[in-house]
């Protein structure tokens, strides 16, 4: 990437929309960062959401302003940086916005069938397929966002991100 600023960069959406998989995909493209949301989660909510029970907005709240932090620490470096994070509410996106105000949001949306497909199919994950319909209870979707359609390959929704967002390393 040439000089200058990179651009932070939130991967939004429930949970199975493939937020890793094209975070990951996006900053080998760029060069750039990727940052896993879910690994900056409490102890306390990793074993909430691994025993199936929903965390509430008290439960996110140090987790989003840990990731505000991540976020502000990126937001001046030269690499685009990618942050994977469900994000669901505008309120969530704006503790976020406190780490970069120029922050960019993806919004990975897809079925409830296909997510349901891939969280069932995804090995090793702590967030059981059953609580997928309690974040598609809370989803805001935003209304500035990049929104890109998970139906399908994600190679294809990579370009479509890189090329709307204008990233280098996308020919």
């Amino acid at each position: 990437m040439s000089a200058g600023r990179g651009k932070v960069i939130v991967l939004m959406g429930v949970c199975g929309c493939g937020k890793t998989t094209v975070g990951e995909r996006l900053a080998a493209l760029t060069e750039g960062v990727f940052v896993e949301g879910d690994a900056y989660h409490s102890e306390a909510n990793v074993e909430k959401m691994r025993s199936g029970t929903p965390l509430t907005d008290a439960d996110r709240q140090g987790w989003l302003e840990t990731l505000a932090e991540v976020i502000h620490e990126h937001a001046e470096g030269d690499r685009h940086c990618f942050v994977g994070c469900s994000a669901l509410k505008e309120a969530y996106r704006e503790v976020l916005r406190t780490g970069d105000p120029d922050l960019q949001v993806v919004y990975l949306h897809g079925s409830r069938a296909l997510l349901q497909a891939r969280m069932e199919a995804r090995q090793g994950h702590y967030m059981p397929p059953g609580l997928l319909d309690s974040q598609l209870e809370i989803l805001e979707e935003p209304r500035e966002a990049l929104r890109v359609s998970i139906d399908q390959d994600p190679d294809a929704i990579v370009r479509e991100i890189a090329l709307a967002l204008s990233l280098e390393g996308v020919a």
